[in-house]
């Protein structure tokens, strides 16, 4: 049998030596206590050839802090190592919900939606002329994704090859939820205005244009009771009948721009097609409609959009743009139903007047944008000086098909006593100037 092996002992180490190791080794925490608070700015090192000095760069310590302590995601990522993370703040760890050792050394990539892991690209190569922002989601481990703002900037290589850039990440949570609550704040007030505009129409069309019409009717039965001989008299009457009946017309007029009742019944396209007669009427602008017949109804808000965006469009084009002539189109396409005015104006520089013509503030393009945002729609505006403007609205269009009909001229009707239009209200009109 084979006797079994006994341990062999370890001799103690020397008294000497533990404390030699011990006394080395609170030097070596000293030192990096000292070198983590900044208050080193130089090691000296012992060497084969000699000692070392190396350079901590103290200096920065201040700004080490700063970054440590914002309240904004801080990051360093290289450019051709997959965007691989260099340094990370505390905070942006946070943000991703993750320890900060598994953000260091990670693919920025993978922070990402994926969705926007395409955009990066992009973003990083414009970051080396002279630096870009974007928004952007970001992916954190409870799988819950954080709207963000992305600033990146190239930094200084100092005679290193690797491509490196800085990030500063922005939580825009708080942010994007103030913005919802003022745009609900917004759809409020608007089906609150809409509401209010109804109701104001409805008390003129049934009130003051059933008295106007009733002092019509009186005025005539006293211009049929008067003699023969009273022809001064009959001819004041005449003209008080043709005063009232295009103060009734006007208030027809205001009645229907606060609320068409056209649209509630008929539907979108013969109320453009109506909205644009008139103003050709009025204003004496060449107006040239296309419209595509919608065999389903869009819903009451996308077609309010539609006929209050057009309402602006026209009033901007009678007070800035000095036109001559004006296209509106209506068109399906892709599941879109879209919208296009266009004017052949004076235009404007949206870079330079983001606001309106003229340097004042254009609230009617800002309410625009809110209306075509709230049905899920886009808007987009082109202009330039000397070339005209363009407004196209594109709103999501689902169940149902559309077909078109071209457009086509309608003759100018004569007027009939009382200052109406005898004008069919439907017809696609080609106005010339006079």
């Amino acid at each position: 049998m084979k006797s079994a092996r006994r341990p062999r002992s370890v001799p103690a180490a020397p008294p000497g030596l533990v404390a030699g190791l011990r006394a080395r080794l609170a030097e070596a925490q000293d030192a990096l206590r000292a070198i983590g608070d900044g208050e080193v700015d130089a090691v000296m090192v012992a060497g084969k050839s000699g000692p070392q000095v190396y350079t901590l760069a103290g200096a920065e310590h201040a700004y080490r802090l700063l970054i440590e302590s914002m309240n904004e995601g801080a990051l360093t990522l290289t450019l051709t190592t997959d965007n691989m993370i260099l340094y990370a703040n505390h905070c942006f760890a946070r943000l991703v919900r993750r320890p900060l050792e598994q953000v260091i050394g990670a693919s920025f990539r993978e922070f990402l939606a994926v969705k926007d892991r395409q955009p990066l690209g992009a973003l990083l190569k414009r970051a080396g002329k002279g630096g870009s922002k974007v928004q952007l989601m970001l992916q954190a481990a409870s799988g819950s994704q954080i709207p963000v703002l992305i600033s990146v900037r190239a930094l200084a290589k100092h005679g290193s090859k690797i491509v490196t850039v800085g990030m500063v990440v922005t939580d825009m949570t708080e942010a994007r939820r103030t913005e919802e609550m003022l745009r609900e704040l917004s759809h409020r007030l608007v089906k609150a205005q809409e509401a209010e505009r109804g109701r104001v129409a409805l008390e003129l069309h049934d009130h003051i244009t059933q008295l106007l019409c009733a002092i019509l009717v009186r005025s005539q039965a006293l211009a049929n009771e008067l003699p023969a001989r009273a022809g001064a008299s009959r001819a004041g009457l005449k003209k008080l009948r043709e005063m009232l009946g295009q103060t009734v017309d006007e208030v027809q007029r205001i009645g229907t721009n606060l609320r068409p009742s056209v649209l509630d019944h008929l539907g979108l396209v013969p109320v453009l097609r109506t909205t644009c007669a008139e103003f050709a009427e009025r204003t004496c602008v060449s107006v040239t409609v296309s419209c595509v017949e919608l065999t389903v109804r869009l819903p009451a808000e996308a077609e309010l959009a539609f006929y209050r965006i057009l309402q602006e469009a026209l009033k901007n084009v009678e007070r800035h743009a000095r036109a001559r002539h004006v296209t509106v189109g209506l068109t399906q396409r892709r599941g879109l139903v879209q919208l296009v005015i266009h004017d052949d104006g004076v235009g404007f520089d949206p870079a330079r007047h983001p606001a309106g013509r003229k340097g004042k503030e254009n609230f009617g393009l800002l309410n625009m944008r809110e209306r075509v945002a709230y049905v899920g729609g886009e808007l987009r505006l082109k202009s330039a000086p000397g070339q005209g403007s363009r407004i196209e609205v594109e709103i999501p269009f689902r169940d149902g098909t559309v077909k078109s009909t071209p457009a086509r001229p309608a003759a100018r009707a004569p007027r009939r006593p009382g200052g109406r239009d005898a004008r069919a209200p439907l017809e696609p009109i080609i106005n010339k100037r006079t």
